[in-house]
């Protein structure tokens, strides 16, 4: 069989099929575990104002970080009086950590295996996906990055988060190996935390707003995971 025809073999296994299921990875962090939240308003009224003031914080975080952000700043973006703020929420830190545990739900909730053409469809679908999410709460990393260098509780959250991303790139990582063609001699987990830092990297940077990004980003995954890759 020649190389032209092992390749067409290859897609025709591969299209219209799923990714590999991931494996099991950590627990999702709890953002908000031992937090006293005050409760959720019942009330459409106060449930807008609520997601007003999170919208704000996620822009004027964005902008300027999480101590250049005041909690007046924030309450007026929304239309709101600092009183109402703290109806909400107990503080400036509280707010963040809810932003941060909505980001991590949208995450976890992210098709890890959706269906493609191809493998490398499948890849940029996942990744796609991961991309858009991470920009919508891109103010809230800047926040959190920085909010963290000065918080050990903080800090020791971070650690979590990046191991449970970690883990979930693993799982996937792993999958793909398994499949016909695939390198066996991949240190998956060495890659999946390499990865990982690079996506939390790049939310930390303009860069990820770049359309070309998530080509290239799936490029690495299918060259470093693949001898065939021109077949993926």
């Amino acid at each position: 069989m020649s190389a032209g025809e092992r390749r067409q073999a290859k897609r025709s296994r591969t299209r219209g099929k799923k990714a590999p299921a991931r494996t099991a990875a950590a627990e999702r962090p709890h953002m908000l575990a031992g937090e006293k939240l005050p409760p959720e308003p019942a009330q459409r009224r106060s449930r807008d104002k609520r997601a007003a003031l999170l919208r704000a914080a996620l822009e004027l975080f964005g902008r300027g970080g999480f101590e250049a952000t005041s909690i007046s700043a924030i309450a007026r973006r929304a239309g709101s009086a600092v009183g109402g703020f703290y109806q909400h929420f107990r503080s400036k830190r509280q707010l963040l950590l809810v932003l941060m545990d909505d980001l991590l739900q949208k995450l976890e909730r992210i098709d890890m295996q959706p269906a493609a053409d191809s493998l490398r469809g499948a890849i940029e679908a996942v990744l796609s996906a991961g991309v858009a999410t991470d920009l919508a709460y891109a103010g809230a990393y800047r926040a959190w990055r920085e909010a963290r260098l000065s918080d050990r509780r903080l800090f020791a959250l971070d650690a979590r988060i990046r191991a449970w991303t970690t883990a979930r790139l693993r799982g996937v990582f792993g999958a793909l190996q398994q499949l016909p063609g695939a390198r066996r001699d991949i240190e998956v987990a060495l890659f999946a935390a390499l990865m990982d830092r690079l996506f939390w990297d790049l939310l930390g940077t303009t860069m990820l707003a770049d359309a070309r990004v998530i080509g290239a980003l799936a490029q690495i995954i299918v060259y470093t995971l693949f001898e065939d890759a021109a077949a993926v």
